[in-house]
C-alpha cells in the first residue's frame, strides 16, 4: 500500500540537528525536543532522531517518517559540523600520504603511532583541531568557508591568539587541504608510547587551549623553554620513557602547547 506522506528529507534522520522541531504531516502537532513527550515518557531534551523506533504521534498516531522539519536551529551548526569533516578527511588523507610516501622510512619517526586529527571545532568560524602522526603533533588551524588560503608563504609565522595565551603559528600548504596554518606541539614523537596516550594528550590540548587560567604558564616563555630542553634531554639519555615523563595537560600546557618559540619547522611539513 502506497504511503501518503513523507517528512522530510524522506525521513532521513541525519539531515536534522538534535535541536529541530518537528510537525506531524497529518494533524500539525508538533515535537519539541526541548520539551519531549510526556504521554510517551520522553524525556525532555530528547532529539527527534533519538526517539524509538515506534514512536508514534501523541495526538493522531502517524508513525516518525509522518513527520516534516517546522523549524531547525541547530541546521547552520550541522552543515559546519558537515564541512570540518570533509576538510578534516582531506587533510588526514593529505599527510598519510606523506606517511606512506615520505616519513615511513625516516628513522626519527614513532611507528607506534598514525596519522590521525583529533578534537577538530569550529573556532571562530574556521576548523581547529590537532593532527597527530609518527614524526608531529600540531595544533592545526584551517580556513573558513569563505576563506581562500592558498596563497600562504609557506614558513611564515603568526601570533594568534586564545583564552590561554598567545601561539606562534606557520603557514603552510597541501595539494590536497590548501593553505592552512600549523602550532607544533611535539616533535618528534618518541615521548609517547601508543596512540591511545597520544590522543589522549591532544584532547588535553583543546581543554586546556581555552581556559584563561593557563595564561600566567605561556608569560613564562624562558622559563618554560628551558624546563622543556632540560626535561628533553632527560629523556634523550634514559633507555626508556618512565611514567613520569609521560607527557601530561601540565607539561603540555606549560613546556609544549606554550613554548611558542620553539615552534619547529618540520613538524608543520
Amino acid at each position: 500500500m502506497p504511503r501518503g506522506f513523507e517528512g522530510s528529507y524522506m525521513g532521513a534522520n541525519d539531515r536534522i540537528s538534535d535541536r529541530a522541531v518537528m510537525e506531524c504531516k497529518i494533524c500539525w502537532t508538533p515535537y519539541d525536543p526541548a520539551e519531549g513527550d510526556d504521554f510517551r515518557q520522553i524525556l525532555p531534551g530528547t532529539p527527534f532522531s533519538a526517539l524509538p523506533g515506534d514512536w508514534k504521534c501523541p495526538n493522531c498516531d502517524a508513525p516518525k517518517e509522518q513527520f516534516m522539519v517546522l523549524e531547525d536551529p541547530g541546521a547552520p551548526e550541522m552543515l559546519e559540523a558537515r564541512r570540518i569533516e570533509e576538510v578534516v578527511a582531506r587533510l588526514v588523507a593529505d599527510f598519510r600520504e606523506v606517511w606512506h610516501a615520505k616519513m615511513r622510512d625516516v628513522p626519527m619517526v614513532n611507528k607506534a603511532l598514525s596519522v590521525e586529527a583529533v578534537g577538530f571545532r569550529s573556532h571562530e568560524g574556521r576548523p581547529l583541531g590537532v593532527l597527530l602522526s609518527p614524526w608531529f603533533m600540531n595544533l592545526i588551524l584551517l580556513p573558513r568557508a569563505d576563506e581562500d588560503w592558498s596563497s600562504l608563504l609557506p614558513g611564515a609565522k603568526e601570533q594568534i591568539e586564545f583564552p590561554s595565551g598567545t601561539y606562534e603559528f606557520l603557514h603552510n600548504t597541501r595539494e590536497m587541504v590548501g593553505g592552512y596554518k600549523a602550532c607544533s606541539l611535539f616533535s618528534p614523537m618518541g615521548d609517547f608510547q601508543t596512540q591511545m596516550q597520544a590522543t589522549d594528550v591532544a584532547r588535553a590540548v583543546m581543554d586546556e587551549l581555552f581556559k584563561e587560567e593557563n595564561r600566567a604558564e605561556t608569560d613564562r616563555k624562558a622559563e618554560i623553554r628551558a624546563a622543556r630542553e632540560a626535561e628533553l634531554e632527560a629523556v634523550a639519555e634514559a633507555e626508556s620513557v618512565p611514567e613520569a615523563a609521560q607527557p601530561t595537560r601540565r607539561r603540555l600546557i606549560s613546556a609544549g602547547l606554550a613554548d611558542a618559540a620553539h615552534t619547529r619547522e618540520s613538524g608543520a611539513e
